[in-house]
């Protein structure tokens, strides 16, 4: 039932977006911040200035939310295949989808998935950047006290445009990047499974978290300018676009800048994704 497909993204989408997000919080600081050395001193920082809890700061929202967003991303790449391919997810293994289909149907999944994603997206990444130690006695208070205030200042000082700041980065980064995703989940479910057969557990990991380090190796120079534009707001419109984002950067900080958290973002995509698509993969068929 296409009603499914939602659901068990929603569920996988919550597991793997817990299992990361600390990871995540340290990726966005690093590509937004100059102050770190490197990923160990980021998280040394963090935790000595905001303890443990500056690693989950803004994932309450991306909680109710962003799953959300992922239950979009399964349920309309399995419908995009449902309807190019005319199978269901219990019969593709079967009658394997083309990898044409596969890729164009998660190139859909992830243009929705963006257009849904950016408002929260930013909210997140804004979140995140907050490095203030929480109810520390005679330390400035935080600018946003939450994600609802954090919302509703972005639209009182930015209009409701401001909550779609770095929406065009964040489409160029999730189209294609997800079609490369899907297409390398299941390509390497076929390499590892016998004909006929469903992966077994093992496979869905190796498969899935390979496949998030693939997506990701390819998506983090767009990753870059998204989180750089979406915290422009706050530097009085640093930049100009999404051209002027990339050509700034790269003149101040060298080429190198388009891969700052890749090494973290590879290391966060390997058990974010084997979780996310074994849990996936274990809801449907025991919904089938």
């Amino acid at each position: 039932m296409p009603a499914e497909e939602f659901v068990a993204g929603w569920i996988s989408g919550a597991l793997g977006l817990v299992l990361g997000h600390p990871l995540d919080t340290v990726k966005v600081r690093l590509q937004t911040q100059t102050t770190y050395r490197g990923i160990v001193d980021c998280m040394v920082k963090t935790y000595r200035h905001e303890s443990l809890l500056g690693f989950f700061k803004g994932m309450s929202f991306p909680i109710a939310s962003i799953s959300v967003v992922n239950s979009v991303l399964f349920g309309v790449y399995s419908n995009a295949l449902l309807a190019l391919t005319a199978t269901s997810h219990q019969e593709r293994r079967a009658q394997p989808p083309s990898y044409t289909h596969v890729f164009i149907a998660g190139c859909t999944g992830g243009f929705l998935q963006a257009y849904c994603l950016a408002p929260f997206d930013l909210i997140k990444v804004r979140l995140q950047n907050q490095t203030e130690p929480r109810e520390k006695p005679g330390s400035p208070p935080p600018r946003y006290r939450g994600p609802v205030h954090c919302a509703a200042s972005i639209l009182q000082a930015e209009g409701p445009q401001g909550l779609f700041r770095g929406a065009w980065a964040l489409t160029l980064r999730d189209t294609p990047t997800l079609g490369i995703y899907f297409v390398t989940y299941e390509w390497l479910c076929r390499q590892l499974t016998p004909e006929g057969q469903n992966p077994s557990s093992g496979t869905v990991l190796v498969a899935g978290g390979s496949a998030g380090i693939i997506s990701w190796v390819a998506a983090t120079p767009l990753d870059v300018i998204k989180s750089r534009m979406q915290m422009a707001g706050l530097k009085q419109r640093a930049y100009g676009g999404l051209l002027d984002c990339i050509v700034s950067s790269a003149r101040q900080e060298g080429l190198g800048v388009f891969f700052r958290g890749l090494t973290i973002n590879s290391a966060r995509a390997f058990p974010v994704n084997a979780i996310t698509f074994l849990s996936y993969e274990y809801l449907l068929l025991s919904w089938g």
